[in-house]
């Protein structure tokens, strides 16, 4: 009888123990499932950025020309520390924020309008088409003559950088609704405020992120360029001075420093997205 107890207690323990390294063994593959993107990017970047600093630490590059990450790190906290990192950030955050608003809006309203409305989309399809293939970059010094040096300047280079990826991807979007869904929802007497709220908008917004995250980088770019030709201010400015006199780790910085921002944004518009798609109807096999 007291064996028979012993052996039961020993199988109860042992099934314990074997529940608990289930557990455990479940919560660490949930954790990698749930981090994956994160950790594998870190790594990738965590090796990208220790062959840079061996290559230049080995004189297998020229640091005078490519730097490495530990002197650009140094420079980076110098530049924010002294005040100069600040107020260039403050500058070029302005030039673009505005800039991208404006984009976003104009963006969003006319790929809608233009998707949705067959004659609009026959009226300015040449004009978009003109306007998409017109290399940007070289408009920059006509922007410079018609607006000046100010912000003004850069505003507009923003503006017909970021525009043009947010505008058709949205046209695309709604051009791609599903036709039956929309039948459905007109049997049903819906108005067209309801058709774009529950069908269109939901059925488009894929293509809306996509134009979006194009946007903000080809935005970032346009914001470079105009403060290389014509700026006093701002990170594109110091990118400029930076290289034109050899200090490649402050040129570094400041470019990690836009390339921070694009991340950061992205990283924002995938969580909004995210969100957004809670809203969007469910389909159930």
């Amino acid at each position: 009888m007291t064996a028979t107890i012993v052996q039961a207690d020993e199988q109860t323990s042992s099934g314990d123990e074997s529940g608990l390294e289930d557990l455990e063994v479940n919560r660490v593959r949930d954790f990698w499932f749930r981090r994956q993107r994160a950790i594998i990017g870190l790594v990738g970047v965590a090796l990208v950025v220790g062959s840079w600093e061996l290559s230049a630490d080995l004189k297998l590059v020229n640091p005078v020309f490519s730097s490495k990450p530990s002197a650009i790190a140094i420079a980076l906290k110098d530049y924010f520390d002294g005040g100069g990192g600040l107020h260039a950030l403050q500058v070029s955050a302005t030039e673009f924020g505005i800039g991208f608003a404006i984009a976003l809006v104009a963006g969003l309203l006319l790929g809608l309008a233009i998707g949705w409305w067959r004659f609009l989309d026959y009226l300015f399809d040449p004009l978009i088409n003109v306007g998409y293939a017109v290399p940007r970059i070289a408009l920059v010094p006509l922007f410079v003559i018609w607006f000046g040096i100010g912000i003004q300047s850069k505003l507009a280079i923003v503006v017909l950088s970021a525009v043009f990826p947010i505008l058709l991807n949205t046209i695309t979007g709604v051009k791609t609704t599903d036709a039956s869904l929309l039948r459905v929802a007109r049997s049903f007497k819906a108005s067209n405020v309801q058709l774009f709220r529950t069908v269109v908008l939901p059925g488009a917004l894929p293509q809306i992120v996509t134009g979006i995250r194009l946007g903000i980088g080809l935005g970032l770019v346009g914001m470079i360029v105009g403060e290389l030709v014509s700026s006093t201010a701002g990170l594109g400015f110091t990118i400029e001075t930076a290289g034109n006199n050899f200090q490649m780790p402050l040129m570094f910085a400041a470019v990690a420093v836009v390339s921070a921002a694009g991340v950061f944004l992205s990283q924002m518009l995938r969580i909004l997205e995210r969100r957004l798609d809670r809203w969007r109807p469910q389909t159930h096999e």
